[in-house]
C-alpha cells in the first residue's frame, strides 16, 4: 500500500531510528487512512506498535491536507494505556524545538477523578459516587440556573469563605482544614457545603463547590467563548495530561475534574480511553459522542479482544432486584392518583400535591395513567414467571435444594434451545398471558416518565430502575432470535434478608439478552471514524479477524480499504527456544477430571515438571482454574522451587501474587489461560525464563450461551466452532507464550504442549499459528533434549 513518497512523519517519531517494520507500518497506516481505510497489524512484541499508531495518527492530525482532528486510542488493558501515555511523552520530548507539544488526555470514570471519592470524604465512595454526583450537580444547577436563588460564583465563594472564616476564628488550632487530593490542596473543606445555612432546619441545600466553580467558568450563552475555556491549563503547552495530572490541575483551581475532562476531550490531539468510550451506546450517547466521527483517527489496541469486549458492551440484561425496584417506583407514582380517585388518603396526609405532579408530567408526555398500571401489572407477572422458572429449574436439577442453599453454583437457564434459533419461552409466555407488542415497547417510555416524576418529587437526580427495565424490555422485543440469545442467569450470592427457603437467598437472577454476533455493531461503529489502525500481537488468522469485526463488509460494500500487515519477532533467535510438543490432546475425554490418574495426565505432569526445573521464573498456563489447581499440587510434590497458584480473585490479590512471583529466586506460577496473568502483564527482563501452555483453552462448550454463539456463527460465517471458539482459544495461548520474550536482551523458552499445536489433523490448530516456523513440532522425548540444550546455554552464558 505504501506509495514510496516521503511521509512527513519523521519529526513526530519519538526515537532516533525506526525499525524497518515501523517505517512500513507508519506509511501503510497513513496512506490507508488518507483513503478512509483501516490498517490491521499483527506485530510481535518489540515491533513498536504503539509508536507506529501514534506517529501515523498525529502526523495525519497535523497535516493541513487531511480532515483528521484527533487520535482516539482504545485499549482494554491498563498497562497498555500507560504505554500510550509514555510513548506520547517520548514523542513530545523529541519534537523539534519549534514544534508545539502534542496535547493528550486519558479518559477515566468519575470515581477516579472526583476529589471527594478519591479521599473518601463527605460520605462519597465508589458505591454511591455516580448517584451522588448527579444529585449534587442538579442541585447546583437548580440553585444557579434561571430563576435560581444565587450564582455559581457565590456558591464557590461561600465554600471558600467557610475555610477562611474558620482560619480567622482560630478554630482547630488556628488553621482551616482543606480537602487535599493528587498532592494539591483544594480551596474547599472536606465536608460538602450547604446553601441556606442559618435558615429553618432542613432548608439547607448541599451542593458541589467544584461543579459550581466549573459553572462559573463557563462562557455566557451567546458569547463567542468556547467551553474549553473552563479547562484550567493551556492545551498548547500541557502535552500528555494523565488522570492524576488532570485532578491536580483541577483541584488547585477548585473546579470539577470530570467536567473539565468532558470539556477538554474534544480539543486535544490524542485521547486515550477504553473500548466502552467508543462502543458502549450509553457512554457514547452521554459523554464521548463528539469523538465518534470522520475527523477521528481511531486506534484499537489489543484488537484480539475487540470482538468479546464489544459483545459484552452491546449485550443487555436486567436483574430480578431491578425488576422489583421498578415495580416499587411504578407503585409510588400510581398510588397518589389512585388514592385521589378513591377518595382515600395515604398515611401521613393528603396525596393531592403528588397527584397533581403525576398528572402534569403525564400530560406533558404521551404516557397515560392506564399505561402505568398496565406496565406495573406486566412487571409483577414477569417476576412471577421468573420465580416459577427458577424454582422449576432447581426442583429439576437440585433435589432438596431448599435445605442446601449453600451448595448451589452459578447457572444458566436457556429460554430456547441454543442450537435451534426460535422465539424464546418468555416472549411466548407473555403473549399467552395477554401481553402484546405494545407492553414490551411502551415500557421504555413509561420508565422514563416514572424516573422524571420521582426525581421531581424528591428533588434528587438518582439512577432509577424503571428506565433500565423499560430499555431492556424494548430491546427484548426488538432483537432477533438468532443473533441474540435470551436466558436467565443465576449468580451465586447470599442475602440474609430473603426467606430461608427462597432461591433469592442464594442467587441473584438476571434476564439476559446476549448479542451473539457483534460484527455489525463493531463494523458500523468503525465506519463512523475517518480511518485507523487495529493492532495486536495475536490477530492471526487476520482474514477471520476482519470478518468477525465487520471490516470485510466495510471493504466490500463501502469501498473502504482494509490493509493487512504482519511483523514477526525480530529479536535474536539464539535467545529463545520454541517448541510445539506432540503430547496427547489435553481434552476432557483424554484427561478426565482433575485428580484422575491416566496416561494423559502423567504425560503433562512430566513435561511441566521438566520445564519447571529450568532456572528462573516459569509460567504455566492451564485451560481452567481447576486444572491449574491440579497442576500446582503435582509440582509442589515434584519441585524444590516455590510453586505459586493463581485463583479467580480480586485485583489486589492478583497484584500481590504477581509481586511475590517477581521477587527473589526462581518460582513457578500456575494460572488459568482465561485469567489476567497471561495477558497484558509485563514479564520483561529476568522476570520470566519460560512459559508453557497446556492444551487449547476452548471455553466450556456445554454452556447454553456458548452453544448459541456457535450456532449464530455457523449461520454468519459457516464454521462457527472455528470462528467462535478455536481461534479465540489459540489467541489466548499465544498471548501467554508472548510473555517470555519482550526485548532484545530477553532469553527464554516457549512451549505449546498439545499435539493439536504440533500435528496436522481434523482438529489441528497449527493453521492458526503464525506461518514463521518458530514453533517446530517435537515429540515429548525431544522436548527434554531441547530443554537440556537450552539449560546448558543459559549456564554457559551466565559463567561468562
Amino acid at each position: 500500500m505504501s506509495t514510496g513518497r516521503v511521509m512527513d512523519w519523521r519529526p513526530i517519531f519519538g526515537h532516533d531510528e525506526p525499525y524497518d517494520a515501523q517505517v512500513d507500518g507508519i506509511e501503510t497506516a497513513v496512506d490507508t487512512a488518507r483513503e478512509g481505510g483501516f490498517s490491521v497489524v499483527e506485530g510481535a512484541c518489540g515491533t513498536g506498535k504503539t509508536m507506529i499508531a501514534l506517529t501515523a495518527g498525529i502526523s495525519l492530525v497535523r497535516d493541513p491536507d487531511t480532515d483528521y482532528e484527533r487520535v482516539l486510542v482504545l485499549t482494554s488493558v491498563k498497562q497498555q494505556l500507560r504505554q500510550f501515555e509514555t510513548d506520547l511523552e517520548t514523542i513530545n520530548e523529541n519534537l523539534p524545538d519549534d514544534a508545539e507539544p502534542v496535547s493528550g488526555l486519558t479518559l477515566v470514570g468519575k470515581a477516579d477523578v472526583c476529589p471527594y471519592n478519591r479521599e473518601r470524604a463527605a460520605g462519597i465512595d465508589d458505591g454511591n459516587v455516580y448517584d451522588r454526583c448527579e444529585t449534587l450537580r442538579d442541585r447546583t444547577r437548580d440553585l444557579t440556573g434561571e430563576g435560581g436563588e444565587t450564582t455559581a460564583a457565590s456558591l464557590a465563594a461561600q465554600a471558600r469563605s467557610q475555610q477562611i472564616g474558620l482560619a480567622d476564628s482560630g478554630s482547630r488550632g488556628g488553621g482551616a482544614t482543606f480537602l487535599e487530593t493528587a498532592g494539591e490542596a483544594t480551596p474547599y473543606p472536606p465536608d460538602l457545603p450547604s446553601y441556606g445555612e442559618g435558615g429553618p432546619v432542613g432548608a439547607e441545600t448541599e451542593y458541589c463547590p467544584f461543579y459550581a466553580r466549573y459553572l462559573e467558568d463557563l462562557p455566557d450563552e451567546g458569547s463567542d467563548g468556547d467551553a474549553a475555556e473552563v479547562v484550567p491549563y493551556d492545551f498548547t503547552g500541557a502535552g500528555m495530561v494523565t488522570p492524576e495530572d488532570l485532578v491536580a490541575r483541577s483541584a488547585r483551581h477548585g473546579t470539577c475534574p470530570h467536567s473539565v475532562m468532558g470539556a477538554a476531550l474534544g480539543h486535544v490531539e490524542v485521547v486515550v480511553g477504553n473500548y466502552y468510550h467508543a462502543f458502549d451506546p450509553r457512554t457514547v450517547g452521554s459523554f464521548t459522542g463528539a469523538l465518534v466521527d470522520e475527523s477521528t483517527f481511531v486506534v484499537c489496541d489489543e484488537a484480539h479482544m475487540l470482538e468479546p469486549r464489544v459483545r459484552d458492551l452491546v449485550s443487555d440484561g436486567v436483574a430480578d432486584a431491578t425488576l422489583r425496584d421498578a415495580e416499587t417506583e411504578l407503585s409510588r407514582v400510581i398510588q397518589p392518583v389512585k388514592f385521589e380517585r378513591e377518595g382515600r388518603q395515604a398515611e401521613g396526609g393528603s396525596q393531592t400535591a403528588d397527584a397533581d405532579l403525576v398528572r402534569a408530567e403525564l400530560n406533558d408526555s404521551d404516557v397515560s395513567y392506564e399505561e402505568l398500571n398496565r406496565t406495573l401489572e406486566f412487571l409483577r407477572d414477569l417476576r412471577g414467571e421468573l420465580d416459577r422458572r427458577v424454582t422449576a429449574y432447581l426442583d429439576r436439577t437440585h433435589r432438596g435444594w431448599k435445605s442446601n442453599l449453600t451448595d448451589l453454583a452459578d447457572a444458566e437457564i436457556p429460554l430456547r434451545d441454543p442450537a435451534e434459533p426460535a422465539e424464546d419461552e418468555l416472549t411466548e409466555w407473555a403473549r399467552e398471558a395477554g401481553y402484546g407488542d405494545a407492553d414490551w415497547v411502551r415500557a421504555e417510555a413509561v420508565g422514563a416518565v416514572v424516573a422524571r416524576i420521582l426525581n421531581e418529587a424528591e428533588d434528587e437526580e438518582r439512577t432509577r430502575a424503571a428506565p433500565a427495565v423499560g430499555r431492556v424490555l424494548g430491546e427484548w422485543y426488538r432483537r432477533g432470535h438468532t443473533d441474540y440469545f435470551r436466558e436467565i442467569e443465576l449468580e451465586r450470592t447470599w442475602n440474609e434478608v430473603e426467606p430461608v427457603d427462597s432461591w433469592r437467598r442464594a442467587y441473584t437472577a438476571r434476564l439476559a439478552l446476549h448479542n451473539c454476533v457483534p460484527s455489525d455493531a463493531i463494523g458500523s461503529r468503525l465506519a463512523a471514524f475517518g480511518g485507523g489502525v487495529l493492532m495486536s500481537a495475536t490477530l492471526e488468522p487476520i482474514e477471520a479477524f476482519t470478518e468477525v469485526t465487520g471490516l470485510e463488509y466495510l471493504e466490500r460494500e463501502e469501498d473502504r480499504p482494509v490493509v493487512e500487515r504482519r511483523y514477526g519477532l525480530h529479536f535474536p533467535e539464539e535467545n529463545r527456544e520454541s517448541f510445539a510438543v506432540a503430547a496427547p490432546k489435553f481434552t476432557y475425554d483424554n484427561r478426565g477430571r482433575p485428580g484422575e490418574e491416566n496416561p494423559t495426565r502423567e504425560h503433562y505432569a512430566d513435561a511441566i515438571e521438566r520445564i519447571g526445573r529450568l532456572p528462573g521464573n516459569v509460567l504455566v498456563g492451564m485451560p481452567s482454574y481447576a486444572e491449574a489447581d491440579w497442576t500446582a499440587g503435582v509440582l509442589e510434590d515434584r519441585l524444590s522451587k516455590p510453586v505459586l497458584l493463581d485463583a479467580a480473585s480480586d485485583d489486589e490479590t492478583t497484584e500481590s501474587l504477581k509481586t511475590e512471583f517477581f521477587a527473589g529466586e526462581g518460582k513457578v506460577l500456575v494460572t488459568s489461560l482465561r485469567g489476567t496473568l497471561t495477558e497484558g502483564v509485563d514479564y520483561s527482563g529476568d522476570r520470566l525464563s519460560a512459559a508453557v501452555v497446556c492444551g487449547v483453552p476452548i471455553v466450556n462448550t456445554s454452556s447454553p450461551r456458548t452453544k448459541a454463539v456457535r450456532r449464530a456463527y455457523d449461520d454468519e460465517f459457516e464454521d462457527g466452532f472455528t470462528y467462535a471458539l478455536t481461534i479465540p482459544a489459540v489467541r489466548k495461548g499465544r498471548q501467554a507464550i508472548g510473555r517470555v520474550i519482550r526485548s532484545p536482551e530477553d532469553v527464554g523458552v516457549r512451549v505449546l504442549l498439545d499435539e493439536r499445536y504440533a500435528r496436522e489433523s481434523w482438529d489441528s490448530v497449527r493453521p492458526y499459528l503464525p506461518d514463521d516456523g518458530e514453533f517446530q513440532p517435537v515429540s515429548p522425548d525431544m522436548l527434554e533434549l531441547g530443554l537440556e540444550r537450552f539449560r546448558s546455554k543459559l549456564e554457559s552464558d551466565s559463567s561468562v
